[in-house]
C-alpha cells in the first residue's frame, strides 16, 4: 500500500493561504493543520493573523493554541503534534491539510525529518538564553551555521542551534528524513508590489483592531518583553512602541510594514527552493486550479 495522502498550502505572509486552506478543505470535507511557529500560543491572535471561529467557516483547525507564551516549543514537539492530528484525521476517513507559512515546520512534516537531539545542558542553555538575539545569530554565523528565514527570529529555535553546535551535534541534523505521507504541495504568492500593497492593507486592519492593545494585555499578563521581542516582526516593533523605541504610530506603521516586506522576500527564496511546489495563479481562479490538482492527486 502506498503511503496516505497529505496536502500542503503555503507562502509568504500576506497572501492569502488561510482562506484557501479553508475554502479547500471546506470543499473535501477535510481538516486544517497550521503550521505557523507564532500561532501555537494562546492570546497571540491579531498580530499573527490567527484566524477567527467566523473565518474557519466550521473547518476543524488543529494545533492553534497549543501553548502558552513563554513556553518552550520547537519544531520537534510540532512535528510530534502535527503528526497526530495528521494521523487521526486520515483515520476518521479525512484528507489533511497542513496549511502555513513556517517553512521549517511545513518540511519537518511533508519530507518526514529525523531530530537528533542533543544532551539537554541546563547551565548553558541559561548562559544562551541571557544573550540579545543579534549575538545569539552572530555566533552561530561565525560558527558556520546557517540560517532560513524561519529561525532568524526564532529566540528559541537559535539557543537551540547553538546548544547543538556547542555539544558537537551538527545543528541541521533533520537533513535526515524519513517521510510518511505522499505529498501534494500547493503555493500562494502574487508578484512583489502586490504582496506589498497587501502587507501594507493588513498592517492597517490589525492596528484598527487593536493589534498594540494585544502586545500590551499579553505584557500586563505577565508575557516577558524578551519572549515579545523574540517573537519579530509584529511583537517586536510594537513592543519597542510601547517602550518608546519606536515613538510615534506612523513610525510603528513604517518601520514594521518594511520588516514585514523584508520577511516576505525572504520567505519567498526559501519557498522557491522546494521544486515540487504547485505554485498557484492567484489572479486567475486559484481555487479551480487547486482543486484540478487535487482531484487529480487523489484519484
Amino acid at each position: 500500500m502506498g503511503k496516505p495522502k497529505l496536502i500542503v498550502v503555503l507562502g509568504p505572509t500576506a497572501c492569502g493561504k488561510s482562506g484557501l486552506g479553508i475554502t479547500l478543505a471546506h470543499r473535501y470535507n477535510s481538516e486544517v493543520v497550521s503550521a505557523d511557529s507564532r500561532q501555537v500560543y494562546r492570546g497571540l491572535d491579531l498580530g499573527t493573523g490567527k484566524v477567527t471561529a467566523e473565518e474557519m467557516a466550521g473547518v476543524p483547525h488543529h494545533l492553534l493554541d497549543v501553548a502558552q507564551p513563554g513556553e518552550q516549543y520547537s519544531v520537534a514537539r510540532f512535528q510530534t503534534e502535527a503528526y497526530a492530528a495528521i494521523d487521526d484525521i486520515l483515520a476518521r476517513g479525512r484528507v489533511p491539510f497542513l496549511v502555513g507559512g513556517t517553512g521549517l515546520y511545513v518540511r519537518s512534516v511533508s519530507e518526514g525529518y529525523v531530530f537528533h537531539e542533543a544532551p539537554p545542558d541546563p547551565v548553558l542553555r541559561s548562559q544562551l538564553e541571557a544573550l540579545p538575539t543579534e549575538e545569539l545569530r552572530e555566533q552561530l554565523l561565525s560558527a558556520g551555521v546557517s540560517l532560513d528565514v524561519d529561525a532568524w527570529n526564532n529566540r528559541p529555535r537559535l539557543v537551540r542551534l547553538l546548544e547543538k553546535q556547542r555539544s558537537g551535534a551538527d545543528p541541521h541534523a533533520e537533513a535526515e528524513r524519513q517521510p510518511r505521507y505522499e505529498v501534494l504541495t500547493l503555493g500562494v504568492s502574487y508578484p512583489r508590489e502586490v504582496v506589498c500593497e497587501r502587507i501594507d492593507q493588513r498592517l492597517i486592519a490589525r492596528l484598527d483592531a487593536g493589534m498594540v492593545e494585544e502586545v500590551a494585555r499579553l505584557r500586563a499578563e505577565g508575557v516577558s518583553d524578551d519572549f515579545l521581542e523574540g517573537l519579530g516582526l509584529e511583537y517586536r516593533y510594537i513592543l519597542r512602541h510601547l517602550t518608546g523605541a519606536i515613538p510615534t504610530e506612523e513610525a510603528l506603521i513604517d518601520e514594521l510594514g518594511r520588516a514585514i516586506k523584508r520577511f516576505a522576500k525572504r520567505q519567498v527564496s526559501w519557498f522557491k527552493k522546494d521544486r515540487d511546489v504547485h505554485w498557484l495563479d492567484m489572479s486567475n481562479h486559484p481555487v479551480d486550479q487547486a482543486c484540478a490538482l487535487i482531484d487529480a492527486f487523489l484519484s
